[in-house]
């Protein structure tokens, strides 16, 4: 298993697809006569040739864990979604609950921003493992009547509105920074575009021929 293992990635190495370029090269002097009666021998020098001229392959030892905690993160909050369905909650509350829930799906697509960002990562990991489930929680273990009697800080159901509207703050503020690579570069393909067109050309009509 282990050779069968070790034949798989060289297949796929960077040696292999050079070599192999040479090897060809060897068959395409083969094929037009300028290779001789030694063109085996032609094509196995130009693939080890190739092979010993690719850079080596990096060596690649930390793990990278983001695309399986995003993976677990999701579960998380599709099972935390799904609990709280089976509850009574109110609609304001339901409604809130969605669009966080919408921003933090769009959020754990990025995997590649967050495996740069701890801090970020950290933010998603707080809001679907800690806040969320918090809040909705304490409110569900309210009982109704309770959940409902409005005293002198409101009702609990008021107080859930509040909560989640400063979650909802939370995961805008982290899709803000997790988007703003991606602005960045568009801001930086724009200026591109633009200082590489002479300032005269700017706005006029593309000329004919």
């Amino acid at each position: 298993m282990a050779i069968s293992d070790r034949l798989v990635r060289y297949l796929g190495s960077t040696k292999n697809l050079v070599g192999s370029a040479g090897g060809l090269a060897g068959l395409g002097l083969h094929f037009t006569g300028l290779a001789g009666p030694y063109w085996p021998l032609i094509v196995v020098g130009l693939y080890g040739a190739g092979a010993l001229a690719a850079p080596p392959q990096r060596v690649t030892l930390v793990i990278d864990d983001t695309v399986a905690r995003t993976g677990r993160l999701r579960a998380d909050l599709d099972g935390l979604l799904a609990r709280a369905g089976e509850h009574r909650l109110p609609a304001e509350a339901r409604e809130r609950v969605d669009v966080i829930a919408s921003v933090l799906r769009d959020v754990l697509l990025r995997s590649d921003v967050l495996s740069d960002s701890p801090d970020l990562m950290y933010e998603v990991s707080r809001a679907v493992r800690t806040d969320l489930p918090t809040s909705l929680e304490t409110y569900l273990n309210l009982p109704r009547w309770y959940a409902v009697r409005r005293t002198g800080h409101g009702t609990a159901g008021e107080e859930l509105i509040a909560q989640l509207d400063l979650i909802t703050a939370s995961v805008m503020r982290t899709a803000e920074a997790v988007y703003d690579a991606d602005h960045r570069r568009m801001r930086d393909h724009t200026r591109y575009l633009r200082d590489r067109e002479p300032d005269d050309d700017l706005g006029s009509p593309p000329r004919a021929g």
